[in-house]
């Protein structure tokens, strides 16, 4: 097995990042479709995509472009005033989404699009309902509010007290979330697919359910699609798998293709809770980054990347369930949790990846992440797991 070693900062003192997420093993220079370059020039499969994020592949030049042009044109202007990116990319989710008409919220990240959601729905139910209900194992965000949303009590206990008004009840159990609402409740929040917690699929019915309990209690229905959306499992947005209508959705990731920008979608008569003055950021929908969205979207179109996600999604599935190893694959799409067997930690099999040349996540202590750009080949799909057998072999 040929090893890829590329040591950051060797010789050059302390990383200078703050170690939030460990010591980066490998520093990339340059990355083309579903490769990417280390310093050495060693060559890298990305079965990642910089978590769900690369959809189009690294450097897709019609997104380069647009950035480049809007670089030479108009970076900022704040969001007193408008731009054409940013109207062209709010009506293309709004088009995406689907059903009934809305208006979008532009953020710079997940986690600040699901920061939206929450204020809106505190405001749209009014003084006295502000707690949001979500899953087990969910994950929301990083910021106090989304942290607490997030499903997850070991990463709460460094950053007590987290703000109140935040409900968890186990996934996939509509009777739980029945038993949660109280006369203090204003939303649901759950992920169509459950990325972190372990890419964990509802139930057939789960969603719909929930959508016709959120009607019954006078309750917002959103639906967090920060890594979930955008064709990654093979349809514009998870919940479409479901034939559910959601009252708000929120997006980032792949949005941008790299480029930082997320969006909060609701229905026109939800957003209408939101007064001037009522939420806000300097950033949000920028020049720079609507143009990396607006060519994003005109190219997932073009190439129907929804349907080329299940497709591809098909056939990684069959290949990497045939593995020895491999105890089961959950997901959609090109979204793919990797159960491996006999308890192996999946953290090893992404450093031995990693050594082999092939990029991949953990989605909990023993699964697998395989998220590669949607635009993956058939040949690139056949390389990839034909090293992560090798990576598995005994």
């Amino acid at each position: 097995m040929s090893t890829h070693t590329d040591a950051v900062g060797a010789g050059a003192g302390p990383c200078p990042l703050m170690p939030t997420y460990g010591p980066p093993p490998v520093m990339f220079v340059r990355g083309e479709g579903c490769w990417l370059w280390d310093r050495s020039d060693n060559r890298y499969l990305d079965f990642l995509s910089g978590i769900a994020v690369v959809s189009l592949g690294h450097a897709h030049p019609k997104v380069a472009e647009a950035v480049a042009e809007q670089a030479r044109t108009l970076c900022h202007v704040s969001n007193l005033y408008a731009t054409e990116p940013q109207m062209h990319v709010a009506r293309t989710i709004d088009r995406l989404v689907g059903g009934p008409p809305g208006q979008v919220f532009f953020a710079n990240s997940g986690a600040e699009s699901n920061e939206c959601a929450i204020k809106l729905a505190r405001k749209w139910a009014g003084h006295g309902r502000h707690t949001v209900i979500s899953a087990g194992r969910s994950f929301h965000g990083r910021t106090l509010a989304t942290l607490h949303a997030t499903g997850q009590a070991e990463k709460h206990e460094a950053f007590q007290p987290l703000p109140e008004g935040f409900r968890h009840v186990p996934w996939d159990d509509i009777a739980e979330i029945e038993k949660a609402i109280d006369d203090t409740a204003a939303a649901v929040l759950l992920e169509p697919i459950q990325g972190e917690g372990g890419i964990n699929v509802p139930s057939g019915g789960y969603l719909g359910a929930v959508r016709e309990l959120c009607d019954d209690r006078g309750l917002l229905f959103m639906l967090d699609e920060v890594q979930t959306g955008l064709a990654r499992t093979g349809r514009w947005f998870a919940h479409h798998h479901d034939g559910v209508e959601p009252d708000v959705v929120t997006m980032a990731k792949a949005l941008g293709n790299g480029m930082p920008i997320g969006a909060c979608w609701a229905r026109a008569e939800v957003a209408a809770a939101f007064k001037p003055g009522d939420h806000a950021t300097t950033f949000g929908g920028q020049p720079l980054a609507a143009s990396a969205a607006k060519a994003t979207l005109e190219v997932m179109e073009e190439l129907d990347l929804p349907a080329r996600a299940a497709a591809a999604g098909e056939t990684m599935r069959a290949a990497v369930e045939a593995l020895d190893g491999v105890a089961g694959v959950r997901g959609r799409g090109l979204l793919l949790g990797v159960e491996l067997a006999g308890d192996r930690p999946a953290s090893e099999v992404v450093a031995a990846g990693m050594a082999a040349g092939l990029l991949l996540g953990t989605a909990g202590a023993t699964s697998l992440r395989i998220a590669p750009p949607l635009i993956i080949g058939e040949d690139e799909i056949a390389h990839g797991v034909a090293v992560l057998q090798r990576v598995l072999a005994p």
